[in-house]
């Protein structure tokens, strides 16, 4: 039993189709068949049936691939330990970045990284909260950037910064009129909201629902960018929050249009998440490092009350 038959055990697993795992480790299809047969021969059992389409896992397949899949992520943390031991801060690193967060907050640090780092080689994917829980889980993420405290056992978090609340309030909505807002003013039925499966929404939820526990899930409209929900809000459909990293690039007659909370002002907590066994620390300091470092200079906000993205 070698650990390259173990890779393709995985690989297997994953995509339920010998030619397409193959394409994923880089060898032919009758390299990785043989080496799956020798393995099985090896073991005297079939860890795949290949009589159903796609290939499906026997019941002792799915113990082995649970097993195979500890020890390959075993076996590649050895060469992070020499890593760390040897102070190097390089190889591929895989992040994900939630889609309230990316847009805003990637343009912001990823070429200062680059330069400073040019030896890390970033694979960035925009994933959902749950996805990127996940894909943590399964070892196919190194770390991410999402809203937290997510409050999940195998995951250590650090956080990045406190990004605040801004309410984006058309000229004709009643709020205009003030230059301030109270959370008490905010009412959960006229707030436009971004779609189910967003974090930033479940914490405008749960901003309000914080003030009435009778509130009316009928939402008036969500949709899925918060670019839209500005274009929906000048459109006379209500007013919505905003990310305050989402406001810096606002032409004047929209930033007449914002309106921030009296302090403390309610705030999103965002942070680099990653798995308690990881040990690409090296990347992950340098990440906190050169992020944080940068959004302090763009949040001058201190005092603020962090809204869970989680509901309560």
């Amino acid at each position: 039993m070698t650990i390259t038959q173990l890779h393709y055990v995985l690989a297997i697993a994953e995509h339920k189709n010998f030619t397409k795992a193959a394409e994923k480790c880089f060898v032919t299809q009758p390299t990785l068949s043989t080496q799956i047969q020798k393995l099985e021969d090896e073991l005297d059992i079939l860890i795949f049936d290949r009589s159903k389409k796609p290939i499906e896992l026997t019941d002792v397949g799915r113990k082995i691939v649970h097993q195979a899949k500890n020890i390959v992520d075993e076996s590649d943390r050895i060469q992070d330990i020499v890593d760390q031991q040897k102070g190097f801060i390089g190889g591929e690193f895989k992040l994900g970045i939630i889609p309230t967060v990316m847009p805003t907050l990637l343009p912001m640090f990823l070429k200062t990284f680059i330069k400073k780092f040019p030896k890390v080689k970033l694979k960035i994917e925009e994933l959902t909260t749950e996805e990127i829980i996940t894909r943590i889980n399964d070892g196919h993420l190194d770390a991410a950037i999402a809203a937290t405290p997510l409050q999940h056992d195998i995951i250590k978090e650090r956080v990045l910064y406190y990004e605040p609340f801004v309410g984006y309030v058309p000229n004709d909505h009643p709020l205009s009129q003030l230059t301030k807002l109270d959370v008490s003013d905010l009412d959960l039925n006229d707030i436009l909201l971004l779609e189910d499966g967003h974090c930033f929404r479940d914490g405008v939820i749960n901003l309000c629902k914080a003030l009435n526990d009778s509130h009316n899930d009928n939402f008036q409209l969500e949709s899925g960018s918060i670019e839209t929900l500005i274009k929906l809000s000048d459109e006379g459909l209500g007013m919505t929050l905003l990310p305050y990293l989402h406001t810096m690039d606002l032409n004047d007659k929209m930033k007449s249009q914002l309106r921030h909370f009296n302090e403390p002002s309610p705030a999103r907590e965002v942070s680099i998440i990653y798995h308690k066994n990881e040990l690409k620390m090296q990347i992950i300091d340098a990440l906190h490092n050169v992020i944080s470092g940068i959004i302090r200079g763009a949040i001058a906000f201190q005092n603020v009350e962090i809204v869970s993205p989680l509901p309560k």
